[in-house]
């Protein structure tokens, strides 16, 4: 039943979106049913095969990007301890900042190619993949340190050796978090300023009121993020087998024979 119940969701969804449509007789340049959608995902397939893959680049890149320099980050913090109470701030203050506000700065600097969409996505990356790591490397067994430290141990070899396998799981939740994220970042930059892309789609389709086409480039989007997601998700699970889940126990049930 747990293989199939992504399956069962998803009918189920689709079967509320086509009653709701069906009930409310909704326009459909207001809400397209499901077999429209359906129809125009098989009739514009080569259109958004083209933009979804510059997308596709687009978040890859982001990714790649993002998840290098907030593991960087996050080493160097926790390599040298007099940085972070200067770079842990700046990282938080840097999130606080609302990453629509700063999509038509990044057009402005890096154009409206591809760098300022690798760019967005590399800042909505950064920061779940800097603490994540960073958070894992602090929360290293204390017993393991004690005893690093009287094998007298080098403080890059425990880094290296202890800290860092010992932070993957946390580090494995950040990657999880960016990768269902990473979209996002993507979509934003080409809503603020592209001629390629899915978000560059969405907004044409808009114009011309082509609901139907919005959507399927909605579904695409969609599949995208759940393909990249479940893909790392298997990757880290095929890497790091010594983490398995640790699923929540259900209650014991008593027996005929215990005694109340």
């Amino acid at each position: 039943m747990n293989r199939l119940r992504p399956l069962v969701i998803a009918i189920g969804l689709l079967v509320l979106w086509h009653g709701f449509v069906w009930l409310t007789a909704a326009p459909p340049y207001m809400l397209p049913d499901p077999v429209r959608v359906a129809s125009r995902l098989v009739t514009s397939a080569p259109q958004l095969a083209h933009h979804a893959g510059i997308t596709a680049i687009e978040i890859g890149l982001g990714l790649v990007l993002g998840v290098v320099v907030g593991a960087g980050s996050a080493l160097l913090m926790m390599a040298l301890p007099p940085i972070q109470p200067w770079l842990l701030p700046v990282l938080i203050v840097g999130q606080t900042l609302p990453v629509f506000a700063l999509a038509p700065l990044l057009t402005l600097w890096f154009g409206y190619g591809l760098a300022s969409k690798v760019a967005m996505a590399v800042l909505i990356i950064y920061f779940p993949v800097t603490a994540a790591l960073y958070d894992g490397l602090r929360r290293v067994e204390p017993g393991w340190l004690d005893l690093a430290r009287t094998l007298d141990g080098r403080p890059l070899l425990v880094l290296l050796r202890l800290r860092l396998p010992a932070a993957l799981p946390s580090f494995g939740s950040g990657l999880r978090v960016a990768a269902a994220i990473a979209p996002i970042g993507a979509v934003v930059g080409e809503w603020v300023g592209a001629s390629q892309g899915l978000g560059y789609l969405m907004l044409y389709a808009n114009a011309r009121v082509q609901t139907d086409l919005m959507f399927a480039a909605l579904v695409v989007l969609m599949a995208m993020a759940l393909l990249l997601y479940f893909a790392i998700d298997a990757g880290l699970r095929a890497l790091m087998p010594w983490s398995p889940d640790a699923r929540p126990l259900r209650p014991a049930t008593p027996s005929s024979g215990d005694v109340r």
